[in-house]
């Protein structure tokens, strides 16, 4: 295997030469998701339904390379409408529900074109397999 690993998901695929996240030994980054719809390939309608997307396509890149959400060490959101964190919240404890093994996060503010309202990059450290 070699040392670094690009990690590609099924339904989800930037539009440049880049893959979703990328594994050295146990580091994993990954670059900017969002709540595309891996069904229409387009934007989902609305935050809520955006958050769903985005978050889901975290789980699968985690398990794609070998790892899942408790391995994320710090997320970071960019939003359009910062004031909107409640529904976030909501996605963000069903995925992290222990308030003692959550993951650091940070939230900025998001400058999107299109219906765009959410997205985000992460970085978890995964045991060596």
């Amino acid at each position: 295997m070699q040392r670094r690993q690009s990690i590609y998901i099924d339904g989800f695929a930037h539009r440049n030469p880049i893959p979703a996240a990328c594994r050295v030994d146990g580091m994993l980054y990954s670059g900017v998701i969002y709540g595309r719809d891996p069904a229409t390939g387009k934007m989902a309608d609305g935050l809520e339904s955006q958050c769903a997307l985005m978050f889901g396509h975290v789980r699968s890149i985690l398990e794609v390379a070998g790892g899942s959400t408790a391995d994320i060490i710090k997320m970071t959101l960019w939003m359009q409408d910062k004031s909107q964190r409640d529904v976030v919240n909501r996605h963000w404890e069903r995925l992290f529900p222990d308030p003692q093994s959550r993951p650091a996060r940070h939230a900025l503010d998001g400058n999107f074109t299109g219906n765009m309202l959410i997205q985000c990059d992460f970085v978890a450290v995964l045991a060596n397999r």
